[in-house]
């Protein structure tokens, strides 16, 4: 029995080796001259119709209207412009890898009656198409032909990745349209928290559930991720209410609205749809869609998140005063063209690598946490107070520090809550002062 068992499996792999020999057989000899286009003269940017009919039978028609594209069937939908691009100049650059028959006289045995992949394409008025079959016993290419033609040859198997689209893929997947660049409002709601930030100049500044400094990477990042999103499926294309509930949509776990000027966007996130996913909704649109669930838990974070952590904006290279109040005494440096001097309590010249150490470790002053009660902090009588000056003297910020048991404070001009620091950065501050004296 185990020499008949070893036989059959020396048959398989023979018959195998002799099926592979047999398609590669049919390979015409490599050679260094240029390889022939298979659509000549194409020029991606005068399609302007592409249907794509997959193995499943689904068939999708797209169609340029102006300079856009739009998917016209199954369903009217804007189309995705990165895919319709990727096909358009795939097509215009496609390569026969080789030929296998110029006169096939069978064409099932490549998986091209019926066709696998069918891709038809309007340029210049005329209509062309484009049949793909299976693909070699190597996987490296794909067996392909075009219609009313015997000729059989390969093309580049990557490419399958590029032409195998359904009516979702080919459809445009934004999950909500915003401009960036014009966007002055974001407003973040779920059950348990609020943050509302408003644009003021370049900068951000939250205005709900407090005022403060809003961080501008932050809100950018949040803008980002919302722009950048896109559906992993269309779950309901007009849902009732029954199924909105079922979404967990009829009463949102997180509503975001993104404002410019008096337009508004908004996005509703529902409840988990499971493997990494949530359902969401656009709020101008019916539908109802996946998306990945990092984006809820993004718009989940505490408003804190949004604040800004660094005490200080200036830097050693851009600061021309500092003033520190420490014990009731008063020192002071400016900055006169290159070189730095003291100016208070009595004028004389300062090592300038020394005032911009304590520059730079006052720009490394930043919060690990935020403190709404100034009385818990100590900061009623402050250990030090610092004073700078920057960017030619236009720019000028405040902060002071103190000490509450083992905790360090620290309160910028004008913020209505004190900063939690390391005591860690505090300790080199008063370190690189006292080196200046």
């Amino acid at each position: 029995m185990k020499g008949v068992r070893s036989f059959l499996v020396l048959l398989v792999i023979a018959a195998a080796l002799g099926g592979f020999l047999y398609y590669d057989s049919k390979r015409a000899p490599v050679d260094d001259k240029k390889q022939e286009k298979v659509f000549a003269d194409l020029q991606p940017d005068k399609i302007d119709q592409v249907t794509v009919k997959v193995a499943s039978g689904e068939q999708t028609t797209v169609q340029k209207q102006g300079a856009a594209w739009q998917v016209t069937s199954p369903a009217p939908a804007p189309a995705d412009e990165a895919e319709l691009s990727g096909i358009t100049s795939n097509l215009a650059s496609l390569e026969v890898q080789r030929v296998i028959e110029e006169q096939a006289s069978d064409f099932k045995e490549y998986g091209l009656e019926p066709a696998r992949i069918q891709l038809s394409f309007k340029h210049g008025g005329k209509e062309q198409a484009l049949l793909l079959g299976q693909k070699t016993p190597t996987g490296g290419d794909i067996y392909a032909r075009v219609p009313d033609k015997p000729r059989v040859f390969l093309v580049s198997a990557y490419l399958e990745t590029t032409f195998n689209k359904t009516a979702f893929d080919l459809r445009d997947k934004t999950i909500l349209k915003i401009d960036r660049d014009k966007v002055d409002r974001v407003e973040i709601e779920s059950a348990d928290r609020t943050v509302h930030v408003a644009k003021q100049g370049a900068d951000w500044r939250i205005t709900k559930p407090f005022d403060a400094r809003g961080d501008f990477g932050a809100v950018e990042g949040v803008l980002g991720r919302i722009n950048s999103t896109t559906m992993k499926a269309i779950t309901a294309a007009d849902p009732d209410a029954k199924a909105l509930k079922e979404y967990g949509l009829d009463k949102p776990e997180a509503t975001v609205r993104i404002a410019s000027g008096s337009s508004q966007a908004g996005l509703q996130i529902g409840k988990s749809a499971g493997e990494g996913a949530v359902y969401a909704k656009d709020m101008a649109r019916p539908m109802v869609f996946t998306i990945d669930a990092g984006l809820a838990d993004e718009l989940k974070k505490p408003a804190d998140e949004y604040r800004v952590k660094d005490l200080f904006d200036a830097r050693a290279f851009n600061t021309t005063r500092v003033e520190v109040v420490r014990q009731g005494q008063t020192v002071a440096f400016e900055k006169d063209k290159d070189a730095w001097k003291q100016v208070t309590p009595a004028a004389k010249a300062a090592d300038g690598t020394k005032v911009e150490a304590l520059v730079t470790a006052l720009s490394n002053t930043r919060a690990t946490g935020f403190e709404p009660k100034i009385a818990a902090t100590g900061l009623d009588t402050p250990e030090v107070s610092v004073s700078v000056k920057f960017e030619e003297g236009q720019k000028q910020e405040k902060v002071t520090f103190a000490r509450k048991g083992t905790d360090v404070f620290a309160r910028r001009e004008g913020d209505a809550a004190a900063a939690k620091i390391d005591a860690a950065t505090l300790d080199s501050i008063l370190k690189a002062l006292d080196a200046l004296k």
